[in-house]
């Protein structure tokens, strides 16, 4: 172990690095704290390890299984982990059951590792993990660091904080797991005018942010699908072209589409490993309800539904020349109308049923523990 001096200068340094390349950030971006915050080795053979069309993991398909329930999950509790928002703590904030700690994903014909806390820092030793997207990323940051936190001794992990970024820091392993703030991944600004423009051809704003990372994994859906009120943006321009209204999916792809290129021109498959992870399912209806009081997860649909942002994904990564891993965890997700936070998305001393029924219910964020570990344990596996 280090002695004492030893201790400082490397927590200093590490420290250094990962606010030097990747905690940079404009005025614009840390608007996300008030929006969203309520609630390898140079070895060609590794390279096919990440192609989600070629790999020998497609032999088992993780999308497809069921939820089974498991006494011996959760895999963390969520009273010992400090870096959980209040947003997705649902026991702490007044849920009154706990079984949707408990059901374990079983795909069908292989079966996922148990996380192992060791096991995954010791591989990820020295590297730079990076989640990049919008709330729902940072739903999955949180679990991942969770899920690796507890064996690190307290004066040999911190977690940075700055603006629309932080980093989990285990400086034994010298290794961070991050998260960078980019719903849409291409950029959004506010022109002279104070318009939000959303720009379907920039991206190196976002992008420098992404150099130098050993595992990049990206998620961006939710906010293209914002509409009316809810919108993000008030118009969109590629090149010299403004859009005040245009077919979102249309956007999409065009958006994926600058992010593709990015991928393909700037990285190198021996030195990074890219996922992106599909599209998280809300449970919401009308009223707001629909994932009120239910206690376990469904069993299966007679036609799942395959989002238009999945299909748009596939087609665009199709056509990259740098291998991407998509992580599908769409239907997975769906089947788990439990797992959200709904009514209890924040602290309350009151339990009154009522009190609680004049809240807004989350639909759309995950309870912690619960389900984004099951991403995360796919995303272990894949590693």
């Amino acid at each position: 172990m280090p002695k004492p001096h030893q201790t400082s200068f490397l927590f200093l340094f590490f420290a250094f690095l990962i606010l030097f390349g990747c905690f940079s950030h404009s005025a614009e971006s840390s608007r996300y704290d008030q929006e969203e915050l309520q609630w390898l080795d140079d070895k060609d053979d590794e390279i096919s390890m990440v192609q989600s069309r070629h790999s020998a993991l497609t032999t088992c398909d993780f999308s497809k299984g069921k939820w089974v329930y498991d006494q011996t999950y959760p895999l963390y509790d969520a009273a010992t982990c400090p870096y959980l928002s209040t947003a997705v703590t649902c026991r702490k904030n007044g849920r009154p059951d706990s079984d949707y700690e408990k059901w374990r994903w079983k795909p069908d014909g292989c079966s996922i590792p148990r996380f192992d806390a060791l096991d995954f820092l010791g591989r990820m030793r020295r590297k730079r993990i990076m989640l990049v997207g919008d709330s729902i990323m940072r739903n999955q940051w949180e679990s991942l660091v969770c899920l690796v936190q507890s064996v690190v001794p307290p004066a040999r992990k911190t977690v940075i904080y700055n603006g629309p970024t932080m980093a989990f820091l285990a400086l034994d392993f010298e290794m961070s797991i991050e998260f960078c703030w980019a719903p849409f991944l291409v950029e959004l600004r506010r022109g002279a005018d104070g318009k939000r423009i959303l720009h379907l051809d920039w991206i190196e704003e976002n992008a420098k942010y992404w150099r130098g990372v050993d595992v990049l994994v990206f998620d961006s859906a939710h906010w293209w699908t914002h509409s009316d009120k809810w919108s993000s943006w008030d118009f969109m321009m590629e090149g010299n072209n403004v859009y005040k209204s245009i077919n979102p999916t249309i956007a999409y792809e065009k958006g994926l589409t600058t992010w593709a290129k990015w991928i393909d021109l700037n990285l190198d498959p021996r030195r990074t490993r890219v996922f992106f992870r599909s599209m998280s399912p809300r449970h919401n209806r009308d009223n707001g309800w629909k994932c009120h009081n239910q206690r376990e997860p469904l069993e299966s649909f007679i036609r799942p539904h395959i989002p238009e942002q999945l299909i748009v994904l596939e087609k665009v990564v199709r056509r990259m020349e740098f291998p991407v891993y998509i992580q599908d965890i769409t239907t997975m997700s769906a089947l788990r109308r439990d797992g959200h936070p709904s009514v209890y998305g924040r602290a309350s001393g009151d339990k009154n049923n009522q009190q609680l029924k004049d809240r807004s219910s989350d639909c759309s964020h995950w309870c912690l523990p619960g389900v984004p570990d099951t991403w995360n344990e796919i995303l272990n596996a894949v590693l």
